[in-house]
């Protein structure tokens, strides 16, 4: 996992690889947000979904603990054992809305997500047992706030960048 020495470097890693991933849904039809690919895992919606499921989960763990509540992760609802589950609430909830307003919630959470890494001190993000949330989440392994910021924005756009590039060479 990519170590990063600053806020800056890590807002920048994750508007480069946002940018990029993002863009991939430009010229992909409405109508078209739900065809599944064989190959692929994930119709363009549900790749949206899950992408707004993290976001929307990592913003609501640091504003739980701002706001004094015990924080239950992943979510209140589902374990860490229960991540099938836990995607498929994703679908369910979100992948029914446009690739539009899949992409407007998005960059809204991205945004969120920088404003969040703005109001922490580095401290925070760059060192163990600075959030209850980060240390609850992790049973046998410590880590830092960055790296729960990085697994859920910057390492699955990457990934999904890769996926729904060949939906489209499947589909389109």
């Amino acid at each position: 996992m990519k170590v990063y020495t600053s806020k800056e470097e890590l807002k920048d890693e994750i508007q480069k690889t946002y940018t990029k991933f993002i863009a991939e849904f430009d010229n992909i039809p409405e109508d078209m947000k739900d065809l599944r690919a064989e190959e692929i895992d994930r119709t363009p919606a549900e790749n949206l979904a899950y992408q707004v499921g993290w976001t929307t989960l990592v913003l609501k763990w640091e504003q739980d603990e701002r706001n004094g509540l015990e924080v239950k992760t992943p979510s209140d609802q589902f374990k860490w054992n229960q991540l099938r589950e836990l995607y498929q609430w994703f679908t369910d909830t979100y992948a029914k809305l446009s690739l539009q307003e899949l992409r407007t919630t998005l960059d809204m959470n991205i945004q969120k997500i920088y404003e969040m890494i703005d109001s922490m001190s580095d401290k925070d993000i760059f060192l163990p047992h600075r959030r209850k949330w980060a240390d609850d989440a992790t049973k046998s392994a410590v880590w830092e706030v960055y790296k729960f910021i990085h697994v859920n924005t910057v390492a699955p756009f990457g990934t999904f960048r890769t996926k729904i590039r060949k939906w489209k060479k499947f589909m389109m």
